[in-house]
């Protein structure tokens, strides 16, 4: 009996995902451009050295500041690094951290969620007066404080974004499992003893997948922008490691010295990444609703 109400639930779940979904992601113009983009960065990033090498550790103080020109297509730093091969190193950190971030936020968000929306009563009442908690404080704030404590690496930045960014997607899961807990199937399934952990794991998170992925990339975004705030203001991950924020505070003083090299691709490169993955994010918040098919 419990196999067959898993089934009907799962069938349940592919009526309401059908299979033109990724012809309609398709049909979003705006979606598909901010998917090569992010596409194409991934490439730069992660591939580009193996084809573009540079040495991103030691200084040459007799290359300082040279503008773009042949041997150094980008121009260098103020310590004589390559800044195109730093363009592709420091987007390596800040896709990475932003990509592991927003995916560890999204897992602990819907995970919250789910338990909060399907228990109920006082645990829930419990578990999201945490989450208001949470949202009251800004989460550069914690992030401030947190770096001035200790002195962050990748790693570092990865947990500490995705403990503070998981609120949201707890609230969106939440809401969605508070609609699918009233189901037939998952009433069904509880009726002849399924736990409420198979319940979760087969029905809810299954059922809520679209809000968790469409959650997922905007949390990627705002990873990347927290973490380039942080850097920007010095407290990010630290040299010789670098990411696009650290990249645009280090090349602060450029501003008044006409070294637009410094500061532009960085901070184009920010803008870029952190509007594709919205425009992802609002293609799959598209495609992904039934009730706005014609």
């Amino acid at each position: 009996m419990t196999g067959r109400v898993e089934t009907a639930g799962r069938w349940g779940l592919v009526a309401q995902f059908p299979a033109p979904l990724n012809a309609r992601f398709a049909r979003n113009r705006l979606a598909m451009a901010g998917l090569l983009v992010v596409v194409l960065f991934l490439l730069f990033c992660f591939v580009g050295p193996l084809l573009y090498s540079t040495d991103q550790t030691h200084t040459d103080l007799t290359q300082v500041n040279l503008p773009p020109g042949a041997g150094h297509w980008l121009g260098t730093d103020a310590v004589g690094h390559d800044e195109l091969g730093r363009l592709m190193y420091g987007g390596r950190v800040s896709l990475l951290v932003g990509l592991a971030a927003g995916i560890l936020a999204t897992v602990i968000g819907t995970l919250w969620g789910a338990v909060a929306g399907y228990a109920g009563g006082w645990v829930d009442a419990v578990m999201m007066r945490v989450v208001d908690a949470g949202i009251a404080i800004p989460a550069l704030f914690i992030l401030l404080v947190v770096s001035a404590i200790t002195t962050p690496d990748t790693l570092g930045l990865i947990v500490v974004l995705g403990l503070v960014s998981w609120l949201v997607p707890s609230r969106l899961v939440r809401a969605e499992t508070l609609t699918l807990k009233s189901r037939d199937y998952v009433l069904t399934l509880r009726a002849t003893g399924g736990t409420h952990g198979r319940a979760i794991a087969r029905h809810i998170l299954p059922g809520s997948v679209s809000t968790i992925v469409v959650a997922a990339t905007f949390q990627v975004a705002d990873a990347i922008l927290l973490v380039a705030y942080v850097s920007y203001l010095g407290l990010g991950v630290q040299p010789p490691a670098t990411d696009w924020g650290g990249m645009l505070s280090a090349g602060l003083t450029a501003a008044y010295s006409d070294r637009w090299w410094l500061i532009v691709p960085p901070g184009l490169a920010i803008i870029l990444v952190v509007c594709a993955f919205n425009a992802i994010g609002d293609g799959l918040r598209d495609a992904f609703d039934v009730r706005g098919r014609g």
